[in-house]
């Protein structure tokens, strides 16, 4: 800035190969006093065509990724979500933009973008007097007002985006290929393992010897991998349900009388792999650990907790609440596990954080580089782990935890004819 001493960096990196472009900003200044910023894109685009056409992508639980299509016209349109440990759900952080006249899967031209962060996201899409596009693309500045000291960058989430003369599937081809070699994901060329999970067979109705009838099965059909989903955890609210024992992260001895080893042991003599589920990120009030920290979770003083699936959601911002979900991976995978799925079925409401204290707008930036800080240290010890990110679905289906996984859970909806088309 020519007045003030801030400076803005904007950074761009382009990838022939993939014919992606990835981009993002740095801000950072040299007041004596810290500067609060208010907003904080990591990119802007212009455009210049007769028409717009805008695809965006929307839905809800098990219908996630909807596409709809609408012409822009003067104004603002804005998509944007405030989950806050969620990309989105109900909105996705990606789009596809076609100028002039609509794109089809094979014909058109078509821009596509999307955001690599696993929090709040805005797209705004601005038309002009003079029918000039302008497409900014960050975090939501939503009650996200930073407070920034000197010297210290402020470096945006990645926007990444690509341009297609094919069609929308040539842009989604060219993002996923980016994703698969240059995204950061653990093993983006090789198949997937055939996996068996076993909550639609059994809810939480399970025991050790139906476990190990279940892996036994799986292995006659071929499957490569058997998956024990939610139940497996907690002995004073043992979890029958998911009303207890969320952030209990010990074996049930009534279900799990030998533990989670004795599992593992199994499926190998199966001559499968075994893998577990956790929500680490998430307790219920009936639980252990939420007698023993209640001052480790999101929830506004003075005012009635506010439940969703019966949960409240950790307080990443924390540190001793980083180390404890890093503790919680580190206990499974050091026990034998070969495969996480890392669940997150609830958004912050009501959310204000203790550790916080007086810098509260910095709560929903600081949950997700607080949940990238643990996913960093998972992935430093465990670098060839292979992990699913799932959120009750597809709800963190982004760019931005992909680098820590190597698969998403696009979807709840298992229906084979739903999945295809």
């Amino acid at each position: 800035d020519p007045l003030y001493p801030v400076e803005v960096q904007l950074h761009f990196v382009a990838y022939q190969r993939e014919d992606v472009i990835k981009t993002w900003t740095e801000i950072v200044h040299r007041e004596k006093k810290p500067v609060v910023l208010a907003n904080y894109a990591s990119a802007m685009l212009h455009l210049d065509a007769h028409q717009y056409y805008l695809t965006q992508l929307h839905g809800d639980w098990a219908e996630e990724g909807q596409q709809q299509e609408s012409q822009l016209t003067s104004g603002v349109k804005v998509i944007d979500t405030k989950l806050g440990t969620r990309a989105g759900m109900y909105q996705t952080p990606s789009f596809f933009l076609a100028p002039d006249r609509p794109a089809t899967e094979t014909t058109g031209d078509v821009l596509a973008g999307t955001r690599a962060w696993t929090g709040n996201f805005r797209l705004a899409f601005e038309l002009d007097n003079e029918n000039m596009l302008r497409m900014s693309a960050g975090i939501n500045p939503y009650a996200s007002e930073y407070t920034l000291p000197a010297g210290q960058p402020f470096v945006t989430p990645e926007f990444i985006f690509t341009y297609s003369t094919q069609g929308k599937g040539q842009a989604s081809r060219n993002l996923h290929r980016w994703a698969r070699q240059q995204g950061g994901t653990l093993d983006g060329t090789q198949p997937r393992l055939t996996l068996l999970n076993n909550w639609e067979a059994t809810y939480f109705n399970f025991d050790e010897a139906r476990l190990d009838a279940l892996m036994g099965e799986a292995a006659k059909l071929g499957v490569e991998l058997f998956l024990l989903d939610d139940g497996w955890f907690g002995n004073k609210y043992p979890r029958k349900d998911d009303h207890q024992g969320l952030g209990d992260w010990q074996p049930t001895a009534t279900k799990l009388p030998h533990g989670v080893g004795h599992l593992v042991q199994t499926a190998a003599k199966e001559g499968i792999k075994f893998g577990i589920w956790i929500e680490p990120e998430m307790v219920n009030p009936k639980s252990e650990l939420y007698e023993k920290h209640p001052d480790w979770v999101l929830k506004l003083p003075g005012r009635p907790e506010d439940y969703y699936r019966n949960q409240l959601v950790l307080d990443l911002t924390n540190p001793k609440v980083q180390d404890f979900v890093y503790g919680i991976v580190d206990a499974q995978l050091g026990q034998g596990a070969a495969y996480l799925k890392w669940d997150c079925n609830r958004m912050i409401t009501n959310g204000y954080s203790q550790h916080l204290g007086k810098d509260q707008s910095h709560l929903y930036v600081d949950y997700v580089r607080g949940l990238y800080r643990v996913l960093e240290r998972v992935r430093q010890k465990y670098p060839h782990v292979p992990m699913m990110l799932c959120s009750g679905g597809g709800a963190r289906a982004d760019y931005g935890g992909l680098k820590y996984f190597t698969e998403f859970w696009p979807s709840d909806d298992t229906d084979a004819l739903e999945r295809v088309y």
